[in-house]
């Protein structure tokens, strides 16, 4: 599923446009701009895609780190994910720096 960032409503993952703000998911969807944040983070070197225990195996095979300014970032949701209610994949930052 994709939250929008603007309404918070949630939409099948193939939707690309918001049916409730008219939102570019693909830029203002939850997961667009947690991969902006860490992108713009100065303690992030890489960006981790996580999927959890039991995600389809796509996701899997979508799960591993890049570099934060590399294009080759999957762009979540994985297209083709059979997850149950979608895809359920998260991107992290993997810190260079831990603190205040």
């Amino acid at each position: 599923m994709r939250e929008c960032a603007v309404c918070h409503s949630r939409t099948e993952d193939h939707v690309t446009i918001c049916p409730q703000c008219g939102a570019d998911l693909n830029v203002d969807s939850v997961r667009a701009r947690a991969l902006e944040r860490i992108r713009q983070s100065p303690r992030s070197s890489h960006v981790y895609i996580a999927a959890p225990a039991g995600a389809c195996p796509i996701c899997q095979r979508g799960q591993g780190s890049w570099p934060k300014h590399s294009e080759l970032i999957p762009q979540l949701p994985h297209e083709g994910c059979s997850c149950p209610h979608g895809c359920v994949c998260r991107y992290e930052p993997m810190l260079v720096e831990v603190g205040p």
